[in-house]
């Protein structure tokens, strides 16, 4: 026999690879679906994290608008501007919006 490899020896090392490389491409289709679903859950958890602190904003601004409701002071102003309420012997003025809703220019 010669000092090269023999024809079989070239088939099988050939072989051997194309099987490794069956065996990564079987695993990346094996998994693709779950990395599909991972990517998706991410996008999902981003999308609530923004809700998320969209709603904390709102709660906080709520929570000052309360604070703020129970303040004496506060409830008085708000009744003399939204209800037109005075105090004895003040006099109300009351401005009607121009008809058609037109502006000053």
């Amino acid at each position: 026999m010669s000092a090269g490899r023999s024809i079989w020896d070239k088939l099988f090392s050939l072989v051997l690879v194309l099987l490794v490389i069956a065996g990564l491409l079987g695993v990346f289709l094996w998994y693709q679906p779950v990395i599909q679903e991972n990517q998706r859950m991410r996008r999902d958890k981003l999308e609530l994290e923004k809700k998320i602190a969209m709603e904390t904003d709102t709660a906080r601004k709520l929570d000052a608008d309360l604070r703020a409701l129970q303040n004496p002071a506060t409830i008085e102003r708000l009744a003399r501007e939204r209800l037109s309420y005075a105090k004895p012997g003040e006099s109300v003025i009351h401005f009607d919006p121009p008809p058609g809703g037109a502006t000053a220019q």
